[in-house]
């Protein structure tokens, strides 16, 4: 961990050596490409160091208006993006499918804080969500591959705080990762799991409407329910 005046940074010393603070600026890369244009602006870029993915933490919701990327300092503990690399970290280690953690900074001013995480983008994948808008029959889709991972990913006790059709990302050889762990946890085994595939399913539904009710969807639900079981045994 270095200590800067109001900065505080955390690295993977193995990967990076001492991270400069404009590494976290957008604008200092020039070849970089938005990935996301919704509440957190997230950016693929080219480094030194290899591809690598940087994402600004933004406010949701109404408070967006005021803080924008403002969050209540309560600890370095809790500080979203300290907590969110820490627990790929510790993912990553375990062997699951999520992106390599870089580093975490985090700038104090006053009693908030904004931050900002590097990770190593996993190259040439889509989103389960494009996947599945080119998919003629869902039952071709690969569900087992999806739920098998997911499975192992709750075994390991790893929570995700929204699991959505935008944050599974499909590679060319076939795997399955699971990225954006903003707010997730490691907890005891338990009935957590139904509820995360649950919002995985609602965000199916929400996307694609009566498309997600149909025999070949729901018989591409049953798949994956079934596998993730199978994971979890795993």
């Amino acid at each position: 961990m270095l200590t800067e005046g109001a900065r505080v940074v955390i690295f993977d010393a193995a990967r990076l050596p001492r991270p400069h603070a404009h590494w976290f600026d957008p604008a200092h890369w020039p070849r970089r490409r938005v990935l996301d244009r919704g509440r957190g602006a997230t950016f693929a870029i080219e480094a030194d160091f290899g591809p690598a993915v940087l994402r600004r933490y933004r406010r949701g919701g109404a408070v967006a208006r005021v803080l924008k990327d403002r969050y209540v300092w309560t600890g370095e503990a809790q500080a979203r993006p300290f907590a969110e690399f820490r627990l790929l970290a510790a993912a990553f280690a375990a062997g699951l499918p999520v992106p390599r953690p870089l580093a975490a900074q985090v700038r104090r001013r006053g009693a908030f804080y904004s931050g900002d995480l590097l990770m190593a983008e996993i190259a040439r994948t889509q989103t389960l969500s494009a996947r599945l808008q080119v998919e003629s029959d869902w039952t071709s889709f690969d569900w087992d591959g999806v739920g098998r991972t997911l499975g192992r990913v709750h075994a390991a006790g790893f929570r995700h705080a929204d699991l959505n059709a935008h944050n599974l990302l499909l590679d060319d050889d076939g795997g399955v990762h699971v990225i954006d762990w903003d707010r997730g946890r490691r907890c005891a085994a338990g009935a957590w799991a139904e509820t995360v595939l649950a919002r995985l399913q609602r965000s199916l539904r929400k996307l694609f409407g009566e498309r997600a009710e149909a025999a070949d969807a729901r018989e591409g639900w049953r798949l994956l329910l079934a596998a993730h079981a199978a994971g979890l045994r795993a």
